[in-house]
């Protein structure tokens, strides 16, 4: 089962608990609209029509408002800690949540004492707090873009607002480095998806696929795109794919979305939800099993 837990800045949203849906134009969980811009509502947006052209059970998500102060994300991780054994899911994504250190160890020793551990995703806010307690080897994926791999390789950094090099002075070539020195020092899942004008996918300590085709970079305007490839990692994986088939696949589906639905200065995030259905159709079969090792590198086979 797909567990989705974040928030919203919605101060009147209370916590709830329940199946998403997304019907092409809406987001509702548990019967409560949410509006379908960026953050944790896209994330979770994308997984429901990935897990529904799958099959697949609809995402459940534990979502509630938190206007930045932190008590609904607080609400989250007590929820995950104290009803680890009744949620029990086999996979689980966190996104946007108050970094505390203390509270997401809480979260991940009550998923270890589960008969089987989750497969842990975490992107946005809680990747910042699992990088800060020291949990990133325990997470099987995290989904950082350029600026969050700076702050993953940076071992003194607690919080991307304090890495020690100026963010927006990453350079894209400097992600093998990057990539490199986050998992030398602990700060990377066992799987890196690094969002952007080109994706990488990395593994132990190195780059492993890059993929930039199709290029579409009216895509990088649009707020929520990289929240969208989580989503749809999420629940490739609930779907039964190995988690370098769902990364590749959901880096091809976030680009041909933008595509389909024209993506241009005007198109919001729930437009390029909206045509992953079709996406899909087209071109699942054939993404699912494609190779694109890096030149020169080969292939593993044990995904």
């Amino acid at each position: 089962m797909l567990l989705i837990g974040g928030t919203v800045p919605d101060e009147g949203l209370h916590l709830i608990l329940g199946e998403a849906i997304f019907d092409g134009t809406n987001l509702s969980v548990d019967g409560r609209s949410i509006p379908c811009f960026q953050g944790t509502a896209a994330l979770v947006s994308a997984a429901c029509v990935t897990a529904a052209f799958l099959k697949s059970a609809p995402p459940r998500v534990l979502l509630i408002g938190d206007d930045g102060r932190g008590s609904g994300s607080r609400q989250i991780y007590d929820y995950l800690t104290r009803h680890a054994a009744e949620l029990s899911p086999g996979i689980l994504v966190l996104h946007y949540m108050l970094p505390v250190m203390g509270l997401m160890k809480r979260v991940c020793e009550s998923m270890d004492k589960l008969p089987q551990s989750p497969f842990l995703i975490a992107d946005a806010a809680a990747m910042y707090a699992a990088k800060a307690a020291a949990l990133a080897p325990r997470f099987d994926v995290f989904t950082p873009d350029l600026s969050e791999l700076a702050f993953l390789a940076d071992p003194d950094a607690s919080h991307p607002a304090y890495v020690s090099r100026h963010l927006f002075e990453s350079d894209i070539l400097r992600a093998p480095e990057m990539v490199e020195t986050a998992y030398r020092h602990g700060n990377a899942a066992k799987m890196l998806f690094i969002k952007g004008a080109t994706d990488y996918i990395a593994r132990e300590g190195r780059i492993i696929e890059t993929i930039s085709d199709p290029d579409v970079p009216s895509l990088e305007a649009i707020g929520g795109t990289g929240d969208t490839i989580s989503g749809m990692l999420g629940a490739l994986v609930a779907g039964g794919l190995s988690p370098l088939e769902a990364a590749r696949v959901a880096a091809r589906a976030n680009r041909v979305a933008g595509l389909y639905a024209g993506a241009g200065p005007a198109t919001k995030i729930k437009d390029i939800v909206a045509a992953l259905p079709a996406v899909f159709r087209d071109h699942l079969d054939q993404w699912r099993h494609l190779k694109n090792p890096l030149p020169g590198r080969q292939e593993r086979t044990d995904e």
